[in-house]
């Protein structure tokens, strides 16, 4: 049996793991939880996300990639282990080689962090790509040729702003603002102005349903449920989308700032390619209502959605193997 290739998106939400011709075969948030007194894991991906926020004392849910990068070696190594096996669905014969996604701005330690979790869990070869790459692969974009093409992956932890030309990056940034400071932001807003303490969930829930980053004069409402502050007891209060505007306006700044500080530092031929071709959103966090609209009023440059933002990573880290393979062969 041949050995298959195999491409994770390992993103600090969600784990997305491809498979040389099958396709994304599995979409699981990176959530584990465990037993604080025997120290074994309860459950991991969905199931352990629906206990964020709703645990007894003695199992813990966490997530252990903290804004892209490895931050509980064990569990992540015990996490890729368990979505490999439930990926491939059977024993391999030959272990497969494995190419991994990481934020264009690491750190050698955390790239090497990344690669021993992936043969422990039990790849032959590792192959680490820089995610504007993968994303850029994943979206269609042609990357070998010789113009300029800007990419923009809003993850979970990170947001990557890169710009690539004949196959590699040129210039290019990561920060940490992406979809889960709009989660923080909302649920920061949520206590301040409402004094309504609400969970993780609930703030992701609000984002998704009613969330908008740019006027367009549509408004949506959503009844949240928490906690008032002052009595303590639970309460519902009705949030519209002008609101979430205004609570989502710091984080989607500084995308748009990371956006302006790569076109800034681009060479000027580069530069003309992207006015001319757009800037290209992929990612999660690229779904958020008004971004594709508030990025082009602020650059001027038009801007798009990949055609499948979620999985753009993961189907550019898969065929960046293939691409690996047909190259040295």
């Amino acid at each position: 049996m041949q050995a298959t290739d195999i491409g994770i998106d390992l993103g600090t939400a969600s784990i997305l793991v491809y498979i040389k011709g099958r396709g994304v075969v599995l979409k699981e948030p990176s959530v584990v939880a465990f037993d604080n007194t025997t120290n074994k894991i309860k459950a991991i991906g969905e199931d352990a996300r629906l206990m964020l926020g709703r645990t007894p004392g003695n199992i813990v849910a966490v997530r252990p990639i903290k804004d892209g990068v490895i931050s509980d070696y064990d569990a992540t190594e015990k996490m890729m282990k368990y979505f490999l096996q439930k990926a491939v669905g059977h024993r391999l014969l030959k272990k497969p080689r494995i190419a991994v996604c990481v934020p264009s701005r690491v750190t050698e330690v955390e790239k090497k962090a990344v690669e021993d979790a992936t043969y422990q869990a039990g790849a032959r070869e590792v192959v680490i790509i820089e995610e504007p790459i993968a994303a850029a692969i994943g979206a269609g974009i042609d990357i070998g040729k010789p113009c300029g093409n800007m990419i923009v992956d809003i993850g979970g932890g990170t947001t990557d702003v890169a710009v690539i030309s004949l196959g590699g990056t040129v210039e290019s940034t990561s920060i940490k603002f992406a979809g889960n400071s709009f989660d923080d932001a909302i649920f920061r807003y949520m206590k301040k102005k409402h004094n309504l303490l609400i969970g993780e969930r609930t703030a992701e829930e609000v984002k998704i349903r009613v969330g908008c980053c740019f006027k367009t004069g549509d408004t949506d409402v959503m009844d949240v449920r928490g906690r008032n502050l002052v009595t303590g007891l639970p309460r519902t209060v009705q949030v519209t989308t002008e609101e979430t505007e205004e609570a989502l306006r710091e984080p989607t700044s500084q995308i748009v700032e990371a956006i302006k500080s790569v076109l800034e530092n681009t060479p000027p031929e580069l530069s003309a390619d992207i006015a001319d071709r757009g800037i290209v959103l992929t990612g999660g966090g690229s779904l958020l209502r008004g971004l594709e609209d508030l990025i082009c009023d602020r650059t001027g440059i038009t801007t798009m959605t990949a055609e499948d933002p979620m999985t753009a990573v993961a189907i550019g880290t898969g065929k960046y193997v293939e691409f690996i393979s047909a190259y040295k062969e």
